[in-house]
């Protein structure tokens, strides 16, 4: 039996347009030569719809077009997800796999939809008297049903196991999603036979009665996967958006580079401005990195000062009188350092990204990592500003390992300068971030990333922590280097000032800056925003963690 599997882009909420190119990959399927064609799940309506899946007419549309489907599949059967009402949860909507022929449609699979959640599994049939599994998916990358469950399930069941998955970007908010669309076949001893690039439209034949053997695929870096999911997000959010050019600010660290690196791979240097906005506290090192950057990247790029405005701003502000019955006589505001340093920022993306991004038609983006936003290491209305933020939902190690790979994989050649990837990070926003003095952020990444990957990612608290710190099995417990604890906290009392830092600043001042975060684009499945539900609760010591405290402390 010949079986097209349907490789398409679902567009969300457009039930007309994804009728319309169900339509023309089923006659190519034809032409083929298939006696079948395999869709993905909700292949009509999409996954992600917000309050699409309230809406009668909505769902109503979905029934017609699937019926128009069911017309198409002249000559040739047709196995596509839609909707359907009858299903379990808040929207009390199901996924149902339909079996269409002659104009005839009849439903051969259903599961609940749960309100539209990104964890679920496929739907499964088994073609009668064939020993051939179906599996139709429309899960979001990296949570794709995995290859081992499929493998295991063809093998159980002694059949071949056909598996295809929705592409394409969807949303929900503030969070976006890529869907990989790779379609894979599996022998019934469980060995897999077929896998499709991620990322591809198209139609793949496969003859049930001869698979291929199964292939030796390369190993390649973990990096690897999360880069073809950022590019194509990438290109497909601006798509989406109608936006051609992008803005972004380059400071000569590794985060802007990252992002620089990717964009202009996505969108070409010919639609990328990148800024470098220079402070007094900015050195001729970074400076100089990013005029390297641009170079190497071939894209415009200009240089916009910001010493004189943000003295001036300050100036202005701490001279002008504060009026009014409620004031004291003579009173004015004082600009701290500290403020100073958050006027930098906002200087850099409110005023000169902002403005240059309107002038030149674009957008500016948001370069922050996730250990960064986890901990609110941004200033709200600065840095923390932009119409997307591709990085958000990368470690700093995973910048890193992104810059690497973008280097000798990607352009072949060292487009992020080395230095880049070797100076120490910092914000540059004082003296104390000196980056030529080896002073940067405060957040020790090499340690600090694991730790705020388990608060974030494993849900984990003091508590948890705690306990594995007076273990000593702490660095095993988090994925980061043995050594680093001792190196980094040489007293407990050091230790456990650092864990409520932080934690009081996951759990406090770095929610509100999330919630008002540009959007982005999810790698890991665990992402801020729709996949990490939070509220503005502050910090809690919990009664094991305050009993640990005492004991580590002597108390």
């Amino acid at each position: 039996m010949k079986i097209a599997l349907i490789s398409m882009e679902v567009v969300p909420g457009r039930p007309d347009r994804n009728a319309a190119t169900m339509r023309g990959k089923i006659a190519e399927a034809k032409a083929a030569g298939a006696d079948l064609a395999l869709f993905p799940a909700l292949s009509l309506s999409g996954l992600f719809l917000g309050g699409g899946w309230k809406q009668p007419a909505f769902l109503g549309d979905c029934a017609t077009y699937a019926e128009e489907i069911a017309a198409a599949a002249d000559g040739i059967t047709v196995m596509f997800g839609n909707v359907a009402a009858g299903g379990e949860g808040c929207c009390g909507l199901a996924r149902t796999l339909l079996h269409a022929r002659g104009g005839v449609l009849r439903e051969v699979a259903r599961r609940p939809l749960h309100g539209a959640s990104t964890r679920f599994s496929p739907l499964l049939y088994e073609l009668p008297g064939e020993r051939v599994i179906l599996a139709a998916d429309a899960s979001p990358f990296p949570l794709c049903f995995e290859a081992r469950t499929l493998a295991k399930t063809a093998q159980e069941q002694n059949a071949v196991l056909l598996y295809v998955n929705a592409l394409g970007i969807q949303d929900k908010g503030k969070t976006v999603y890529t869907f990989a669309g790779s379609a894979q076949a599996f022998r019934a001893d469980g060995a897999r036979a077929l896998i499709t690039p991620a990322y591809k439209d198209g139609i793949t034949i496969v003859d049930t009665a001869a698979l291929p053997a199964p292939p030796n695929k390369p190993a390649e870096p973990a990096i690897a996967p999360i880069y073809r999911t950022l590019r194509y997000a990438v290109q497909k959010f601006l798509a989406r958006i109608h936006m051609e050019r992008v803005v972004i600010g380059i400071s000569g660290g590794i985060d802007s580079a990252v992002a620089a690196a990717l964009y202009v791979d996505a969108i070409g240097a010919e639609n990328v401005l990148l800024v470098n906005m220079p402070s007094r506290f900015n050195s001729a090192t970074t400076k100089g990195l990013a005029a390297q950057l641009a170079d190497n990247l071939g894209s415009r790029h200009m240089i916009v000062p910001i010493e004189e405005s943000v003295s001036y701003t300050a100036k202005q502000l701490s001279e002008i009188p504060i009026e009014g019955a409620a004031a004291a006589p003579g009173e004015h505001l004082t600009i701290s350092s500290f403020v100073r340093e958050n006027m930098q920022a906002r200087n850099r993306s409110g005023r000169v990204l902002a403005t240059i991004a309107a002038a030149w038609g674009a957008g500016f983006t948001c370069n922050g990592n996730k250990a960064e936003t986890t901990v609110g290491y941004a200033t709200l209305y600065g840095d923390l500003a932009g119409f997307l933020c591709a990085l958000a939902d990368l470690w700093k190690y995973q910048v890193y390992d992104l810059a690497r790979y973008l280097n000798e994989h990607v352009y072949g050649r060292e487009a992020i300068p080395q230095g880049i990837i070797d100076i120490v990070p910092s914000a540059e926003l004082s003296d104390a971030q000196n980056v030529d003095e080896g002073k940067g952020d405060p957040i020790r990444y090499p340690y600090h990333d694991h730790l705020f990957r388990a608060f974030a990612e494993n849900n984990e608290t003091p508590e948890e922590i705690l306990e594995y710190y007076a273990k000593n099995a702490l660095e095993a417990h988090i994925g980061c280097k043995k050594g680093l604890v001792a190196d980094y906290f040489p007293t407990a009392a050091d230790f456990i000032a650092d864990l409520e830092r932080w934690w009081g600043l996951y759990t406090g001042m770095a929610v509100a800056k999330r919630i008002q975060s540009p959007p982005l684009l999810s790698v890991s499945g665990r992402a801020y925003g729709s996949d990490h539900p939070e509220s503005q609760i502050g910090a809690y010591e919990t009664i094991r963690y305050r009993a640990l405290k005492e004991k580590l402390l002597g108390k």
